[in-house]
């Protein structure tokens, strides 16, 4: 996988900051998107704009079928079947639809949901609703040594857990869970099994039948394309829960008093969709598909590795996460430095890190800090952003250091 012909393919890339070559290295909070995922999206608007499912003239039967070929699309990348992919805003709104149409309906008083420290707040939030609402309890699987405590996961999974929900990829510490493992372990105690998939459809091979999730969710922005989210779910599952959201779209019919639900998948999809956006995730999928995921995959290790070897010669730097095993995302401290600061000066040089607490302030308390840097890569990144990135961390220490 050659990163040089990746990047022409990204126009964003060509821009200078501050005089400067673009160094993006926050693809973790979102990506950048090559000119097929910008040109599916503009042909949408230019030449197909209509809405769908509702009409017989050609426009919206063309808008119909871009619509439900990216779910096929999708579908086919995770190993799933076409009714099994709800498109919804982001993961977020995917996670809240389970709390609401399923955990609401399911999670009773006494009852456990168990979650880890490293969730982000899409992965807790919700649950925490949940489990206020329903008098039922949150509990927290610890971390150490940056990965997963699983003596004190099992020991935390018990008869009363109802529902496990785990992050298959830190999007702090770059820690890839073993998801296949913890949903054997969460279905031998009768839970069912959520992952949240953000930070691990992007860049590694997933295949949801495979890992035998009941609900799976991630966002196309992080994988190059438009501003969209995906939640799969078994479908016998999905065939039992009361929809999210009622209005347009949903229905099969409507009286006065009453009304008959769509067939999954569109049961949960009311209202006008974001057509536009699933076109240009269908884009994006076959762009990856192109590169081939296992590529991906071995590029961003080997990018790590890179990048993990360069910043021990930064003096005082404290980084969090595994040494191996891990994803494209790097945090990092800057002796006392707050990452705010590193940011707005790495800035200057043209670098794009992330500084704050990433939405996972239980994860900040766990680690004994208030926030992170955080440098995330992907397929358009190279060994001269990492470059680039490590100059510019040295300039930072020289200004801001002690």
């Amino acid at each position: 996988m050659k990163t040089e012909n990746i990047r022409k393919d990204f126009p964003i890339l060509i821009r200078k900051i501050n005089g400067k070559r673009l160094v993006y290295l926050d693809s973790a909070a979102t990506s950048q998107k090559p000119i097929s995922v910008i040109n599916a999206v503009k042909d949408f608007y230019e030449n197909h704009n209509s809405n769908i499912h509702r009409s017989v003239y050609k426009l919206a039967e063309e808008a119909t079928e871009i619509y439900e070929n990216a779910r096929r699309t999708v579908a086919e990348f995770i190993g799933a079947k076409t009714e099994e992919i709800i498109f919804v805003r982001n993961t977020t709104e995917a996670l809240n639809l389970l709390a609401y149409a399923w955990a609401m309906r399911n999670i009773q008083k006494g009852d456990e949901v168990l979650i880890t420290e490293m969730e982000h707040h899409s992965n807790i939030l919700p649950w925490q609703m949940v489990c206020k609402a329903k008098g039922a309890r949150l509990v927290y699987a610890n971390i150490r040594n940056f990965v997963l405590d699983m003596k004190d996961f099992k020991n935390k999974l018990t008869k009363r857990t109802k529902l496990v929900s785990v992050t298959h990829s830190s999007n702090v510490l770059g820690t890839i869970n073993d998801v296949k493992a913890i949903g054997r372990l969460a279905h031998d105690a009768g839970a069912v099994f959520v992952v949240d998939g953000a930070q691990a459809v992007p860049h590694m091979k997933v295949d949801v039948k495979d890992i035998d999730a009941d609900f799976y969710a991630f966002s196309g922005h992080k994988m190059l394309g438009p501003h969209i989210g995906v939640l799969y779910g078994k479908k016998h599952i999905l065939d039992k829960m009361e929809p999210f959201l009622r209005g347009g779209s949903m229905i099969k019919d409507v009286t006065q008093q009453d009304a008959v639900w769509n067939d999954v998948p569109w049961k949960f999809e009311a209202g006008t969709p974001m057509i536009a956006e699933a076109a240009g995730l269908g884009e994006a999928v076959k762009y990856l598909n192109a590169l081939g995921m296992d590529n991906v995959r071995k590029h961003e290790i080997q990018l790590t590795e890179y990048c993990l070897k360069r910043m021990k010669e930064v003096a005082g730097i404290d980084v969090y996460g595994p040494e191996s095993g891990r994803g494209g995302v790097i945090s990092f401290n800057l002796g006392k430095v707050h990452p705010h600061d590193v940011s707005a000066i790495l800035d200057n040089d043209g670098v794009c890190i992330r500084g704050g607490h990433h939405c996972a302030k239980p994860l900040m308390h766990a680690l004994g800090v208030d926030a992170v840097s955080r440098a995330s890569v992907y397929i358009y990144s190279d060994r001269d952003d990492i470059d680039v990135f490590i100059k510019a961390l040295g300039k930072a220490n020289e200004k801001l250091g002690d």
